[in-house]
């Protein structure tokens, strides 16, 4: 059963900085792709930023690009979301997620863990 755990969210300053972090398990395969998706209230859930398992395909949304970067270390099943010049938009729930198709962050699996929140003050 794969297994995801979140952490590393909290509250900052816009302009600030967060790292997020996922450890995986479970995965029966060596290759895998994971997500960062987010979720504010009253808004659609947005697929911020993915990556596969050995860091050579990566993807960022409009809203993230040139602020986020992700990346993974597959010997700690661990992937981070570098999060810099926050902005209160930012705001949100934070979920690791894996998906099927890293470019576009589309086609997520049904597994969701208890996200992590990011609040970002103005």
């Amino acid at each position: 059963e794969v297994h995801l755990v979140e952490s590393g969210g909290g509250l900052v300053q816009a302009g600030g900085s967060l790292r997020l972090s996922c450890v995986a398990s479970g995965f029966t395969s060596d290759y895998y792709a994971l997500g960062w998706f987010r979720q504010a209230p009253g808004k659609e859930r947005e697929g911020v930023s993915c990556i596969d398992s050995t860091g050579g395909t990566t993807y960022y949304s409009d809203s993230v690009k040139g602020r986020f970067t992700i990346s993974s270390d597959s010997a700690k099943n661990t992937v981070y979301l570098q999060m810099n010049s926050l902005k209160p938009e930012d705001t949100a729930v934070y979920y690791c997620v894996p998906v099927r198709i890293v470019v576009g962050c589309r086609a997520p699996y049904d597994y969701w863990g208890q996200g992590t929140q990011v609040t970002v003050s103005s």
